[in-house]
């Protein structure tokens, strides 16, 4: 007797599928390295470049298609490095030009392609620039290279607009003048140590072509560009009588924010890169933009490549605000031809695994300290599996955070004698900062700083739990963390989910999100995530071939995502 042919599943087309042979960053998956916490070749407690290298395999054996590579460049280190005061040269801290050399040639070796960190919003104030602009009279070019302004009242003692730092405090800062006198003031959206570049000026955008060519003549493949919406002030510098309330803003209107004139500046860019041929050099935009149309001005086919979802990331664990979310962003980059880019967690934001955990009706905090109401890490780390699976499924690229494949969480109980953020410090406190997430990698259970060196120092240091959390504790063993990232970055090459098109799945309930992925050679994929309170049955005709969880039978648990063939 012939089996019953299964009902077509209700669905409604989200996204068309890519080409087969589309350019590899279209759904390519990136992993994200922070340097100083990913390996330490040295043993003085900070990872490097040597460390990182050694550790390639690891990457090829997971699965991923590049490496991005936070900034290892000459710096203070005031900002975890986001304080340049040379982007051609590497900090000692993390070895030298040869030995990004070498990475780059191992990467490439191993078939990863390696995409650095480009910071273009500000420099150091170890800059020779701005050491040459504070030595300067106002109104000088070596000033114009930065935002000097005079400030306003009698004696030009109040700073020339309200706008306020991302990392607390004010936005700008009185110098003393060579004569030893009050002066100007000059703008830095973050710390005091991170002055503003002036775009307007030639000599700027000139520089930073250099740059890029810099490091496209090493080899290197593509540049993730740090606070990519951010270079362009509004004409004039109006006051803004809003807090920022960090990078993400609701509109444009904010006069340091999204401005149009960042677009021509990216435009010379992506002809620069298209310059180089084919493989094609990408760009990645930090764009914290806000609604989905915006962001898609920054990925139109002559500017960048890829711009990170974080309206995605920011999402909570909530059905209809995924639901809601998943199909503005592919309507939104499909309008401009773009892929749409994925991500859950960086070095900036609260772990997925720690995140997921807290109450999703309020806002995601700057941090857990120990004296803070702590995660229900069990609950965290099952949400945000399930939201690995549901990320990985889904059309485009898809970026993973180191130690997010081992399901680590935040560290949420520092002490704070030991935080470095510049946050907590211009807070007082009162933000815990981003310390938590950028705690070193767990190797070797067992090994001093857990494997992330030989010597037991660290920058940071690591919290026991940890250690059950290690690479050599989960590797090879079935249904670990890391073996599921491993399998779904198998499988979703293999089923070309990147490339597929999208439907959503109607009828399965209010609190579950189902989706069908169709790759360009007409195989299907069932995606079903359970966010609802109760368990759900698989369709008829569908049998599971990876979940984030385990399957009761036909029954997907709640917060579990399922991947299943149709008959």
């Amino acid at each position: 007797m012939t089996a019953p042919v299964p009902a077509p599943l209700p669905t409604r087309d989200l996204h068309p599928a890519s080409a087969a042979d589309a350019p590899w960053w279209r759904d390519a998956v990136i992993y994200q390295i922070y340097p100083r916490s990913w390996a330490d070749g040295d043993g003085d407690g900070v990872g490097d470049l040597p460390g990182t290298t050694a550790r390639l395999e690891y990457l090829r054996d997971l699965g991923v298609d590049a490496v991005w590579l936070s900034p290892f460049y000459r710096s203070p280190h005031n900002d975890g490095g986001y304080d340049v005061s040379d982007h051609r040269d590497v900090d000692p801290l993390f070895g030298s030009i040869a030995d990004a050399d070498a990475l780059i040639t191992r990467a490439h070796e191993l078939g990863l392609r390696v995409v650095v960190d480009l910071v273009p919003n500000h420099t150091s104030w170890e800059h020779e620039w701005f050491r040459a602009a504070l030595a300067a009279a106002p109104g000088s070019p070596e000033r114009d290279r930065y935002m000097f302004r005079d400030g306003l009242g009698e004696d030009g003692e109040l700073p020339p607009t309200d706008w306020l730092s991302n990392f607390g405090g004010g936005a700008w800062t009185r110098v003393t003048e060579p004569d030893g006198t009050p002066g100007q003031w000059y703008l830095h959206l973050f710390d005091p140590s991170q002055p503003d570049l002036n775009w307007q000026n030639p000599q700027v955008r000139a520089d930073f072509e250099g740059i890029l060519r810099f490091w496209l003549d090493r080899g290197v493949d593509g540049f993730r560009v740090d606070v990519a919406h951010g270079l362009v002030k509004k004409e004039g510098l109006p006051n803004y009588d809003k807090h920022p309330g960090g990078l993400l803003e609701v509109t444009h209107e904010a006069p340091y924010w999204d401005q149009d004139g960042v677009h021509e500046i990216y435009r010379a860019w992506r002809e620069l890169l298209d310059s180089y041929g084919v493989p094609e050099r990408i760009m990645c935009a930090e764009a914290w933009v806000a609604p989905a149309d915006r962001l898609a001005r920054y990925v139109r086919p002559d500017e960048f490549h890829q711009a990170f979802n974080f309206d995605f990331l920011e999402t909570p664990w909530l059905a209809e605000p995924l639901r809601d979310v998943i199909a503005k962003s592919l309507a939104a980059s499909d309008s401009v031809g773009a892929p749409a880019t994925w991500v859950l967690s960086n070095h900036d934001v609260l772990r997925h695994a720690t995140r997921f955990a807290l109450p999703q009706d309020a806002a995601r905090p700057n941090g857990i300290g120990a004296q803070d109401p702590q995660p229900d890490a069990e609950l965290g780390l099952r949400r945000a599996r399930a939201a690995t699976a549901l990320m990985l499924a889904l059309p485009g690229g898809a970026y993973v955070y180191q130690g997010e494949e081992l399901g680590l969480p935040e560290h949420t109980s520092l002490p704070d004698a030991v935080r470095q953020d510049p946050t907590f410090m211009r807070t007082g406190g009162l933000e815990r900062g981003r310390d938590g997430c950028r705690v070193p990698m767990p190797w070797t259970k067992g090994a001093r700083a857990l494997g992330f060196n030989t010597t037991g120092a660290a920058w940071l240091p690591q919290p026991q739990s940890y250690a059950d959390l290690a690479v050599d504790v989960q590797t090879g063993v079935e249904r670990s963390t890391l073996e599921m990232y491993r399998s779904l970055i198998a499988l979703r090459k293999e089923r070309a989910l990147g490339r597929g098109a999208l439907a959503e799945v109607e009828g399965l309930g209010a609190d579950v999100l189902g989706y069908l992925v169709t790759a360009p050679d007409g195989e299907r994929t069932l995606v079903i995530a359970n966010l609802s309170t109760t368990p759900v049955e698989l369709p008829e005709g569908a049998t599971a071939i990876a979940a984030s969880g385990i399957l009761d039978g036909r029954q997907v648990p709640t917060d579990t995502t399922v991947w299943a063939t149709l008959g």
